[in-house]
């Protein structure tokens, strides 16, 4: 990472880190500013502007594309904060900040700490480049959807034990927030579709050999069909509250085993690109 690079990225931390203090402190009622959506979509959108460059200039190094588990990590993060950035616009999105700026200040850490060495070379592929940007799209739209799930649970939690907690009061109605979670899977659950069928259908083309059942084939199909079923027991049987928590969340993890699962085990623990 060039010097450049790094002193933006710790820049961005020191920004995302104030912007978490910022939001738990107005929530709290101890904050010197009061909240103003407008000037604070202003300026995440400046920090999403800056963080683009840090993201994307390391992914294309001596003519190739660097998808490191910390590069990859990186882009999946800010792409969700685009997605947060775009949706706060049109919806209430409140509560979310509660992880997405902390997230965001992880994966700059993590993409200084640990950037990886997976490099490749032939971009000339439109199948390659196809399935590495819809599946990076349905991965973040998943996050999403489990940082969703994370909130609707502390909600339920705290609306059961009749007492609400200063995070409650802010975040939406919890059928607001379960319907948010499923538009966001539907829409991730026909990315992961076009990602799967791209990778395995042209296997040959895009990876240069045929289809294998791996640790990530694994986990990628068990995730989508984890969410299938999540998708047809909500229109066919209604399912909402816990039950679509739970099977989000082990959709979700199904996914994250299958992608940055094996990176972190092939790039830190056996140190092969």
């Amino acid at each position: 990472m060039t010097s450049l690079l790094l002193v933006l990225s710790l820049f961005l931390i020191l920004s995302y880190g104030a912007f978490t203090w910022h939001y738990l402190a107005n929530w709290k009622g101890t904050a010197r500013w009061p909240r103003n959506p407008r000037v604070e979509h202003s300026l995440l959108g400046i920090l999403l502007l800056i963080q683009a460059l840090v993201v994307v200039a390391p992914l294309s190094v001596s003519g190739g594309l660097s998808l490191g588990v910390g590069h990859a990590l990186g882009v999946m993060v800010w792409i969700m904060l685009l997605i947060y950035w775009t949706c706060s616009f049109f919806y209430r999105v409140e509560g979310l900040q509660l992880f997405m700026m902390p997230l965001a200040m992880a994966a700059l850490a993590f993409a200084i700490a640990f950037p990886g060495r997976h490099m490749v070379n032939d971009l000339s592929n439109p199948a390659f480049v196809l399935h590495i940007l819809v599946s990076m799209l349905a991965y973040s739209l998943f996050a999403i959807g489990a940082l969703i799930a994370v909130l609707m649970l502390l909600l339920e939690r705290s609306l059961h034990h009749k007492r609400a907690s200063l995070l409650a009061k802010q975040l939406p109605p919890l059928l607001t927030l379960e319907k948010m979670m499923f538009q966001v899977i539907a829409v991730g659950f026909l990315l992961l579709t076009v990602a799967l069928v791209t990778g395995v259908v042209f296997s040959e083309e895009v990876f240069g050999k045929a289809a294998a059942l791996t640790h990530k084939t694994v986990f990628s199909v068990l995730s989508w069909l984890l969410f299938a079923a999540l998708l047809l027991g909500r229109r066919l049987q209604g399912w909402r509250g816990r039950v679509a928590i739970r099977w989000t969340l082990a959709g979700f993890l199904s996914l994250m085993l299958a992608y940055v699962g094996s990176k972190v085990v092939l790039e830190l623990i056996l140190q092969r690109g």
